[in-house]
């Protein structure tokens, strides 16, 4: 008593303005670390975009004579009128580019036939799939869904052939169906996520309409697939994405424009380069557009993908 009597007398004695000798809150090191480690990996990671952006801008002529400079070089939009046809030939020559024409929007839209298409059929295809591994109770049923996730870890590599002489067969190449067939139906991740989601779904939900007197097929279709709208948007927007960069096997199945989609004539862009050198700034130009798409659609998701698949159940 006598100790909390002197403690509370030898503050109301301490002169107003002076401070209290008791020790402060420690210095923050480890935030300001942190901080310091997360804004160098944002930088590397931003940092080729920035560079990208810059040498599009740029004049190919100046950056042969300035090509470390971090500013663009020659600031101009020639790297984008070239990729959009809006250059003539005589300027696109003197500005470094090979004069030759790219039919940008037959690319642009061969790729939004072919990611989209995919996208819808393989995600529904790929939720029945899942529900069925979930719920439906058949023999050899873990067997199947194990095979399943071993496929998983066989390289697109070892496929790749296979799938070109079953293509060839059936007549598809330089086709947008030859394109999309072997990713169209099933993919070994979507279904895999989509089970572990229809795993924590109640089942009593379920029983009740079967009880009501709903089938099995009227408790997918007004019932699970409604309860999974966030994963089922957050898997296609991952399908629309992969569908969209995909390259060899689209470089491998397609000839001319009518199925060459944008990553493939990116290449093509690449070796219309004339002979005094690539074409930086229209590649570069070109390699923007056509990632624009999917940057702006991860930066609009990108939380609703990380929180459906930690609701999910993925580690």
């Amino acid at each position: 008593m006598s100790q909390s009597t002197d403690a509370v007398d030898a503050a109301a004695q301490r002169p107003v303005g002076v401070p209290s000798t008791r020790p402060g809150k420690p210095f923050p090191w480890r935030k300001i670390l942190a901080w310091a480690v997360m804004i160098i990996f944002l930088f590397i990671t931003l940092f080729p975009f920035y560079w990208m952006l810059r040498t599009a801008l740029s004049s190919n002529n100046a950056l042969a004579a300035n090509p470390g400079s971090l500013l663009p070089v020659g600031l101009n939009t020639g790297g984008f009128e070239r990729v959009f046809g809006l250059q003539d030939v005589d300027t696109a020559i003197a500005q470094g580019g090979s004069g030759a024409s790219i039919n940008f929007w037959r690319y642009l839209l061969n790729s939004v036939i072919v990611a989209t298409s995919i996208t819808v059929v393989q995600t529904f295809s790929c939720a029945m799939a899942a529900y069925a591994f979930s719920r439906l109770r058949w023999r050899g049923r873990e067997t199947v869904f194990m095979v399943f996730l071993a496929s998983m870890m066989i390289p697109q590599i070892f496929t790749l052939l296979p799938n070109f002489i079953l293509i060839k067969n059936l007549h598809l190449v330089d086709t947008l169906l030859g394109i999309m067939l072997p990713t169209l139906f099933i993919s070994p991740f979507a279904i895999f996520f989509l089970r572990q989601f229809f795993n924590n779904i109640s089942r009593e939900v379920e029983e009740a309409a079967l009880i009501d007197g709903a089938s099995k097929v009227r408790v997918f279709f007004t019932l699970v697939l409604p309860m999974s709208s966030a994963p089922l948007a957050t898997l296609a927007l991952l399908t629309y994405m992969t569908a969209w960069n995909e390259y060899f096997w689209s470089l491998m199945v397609s000839y001319t424009d009518a199925s060459r989609v944008l990553t493939v004539a990116l290449g093509v862009f690449r070796a219309q380069a004339p002979g005094t050198g690539p074409d930086w700034s229209g590649l570069m130009a070109a390699t923007l557009v056509a990632a624009a798409p999917m940057l702006i659609l991860f930066a609009l998701f990108a939380k609703r993908i990380v929180d459906s698949i930690g609701f999910s159940g993925i580690k």
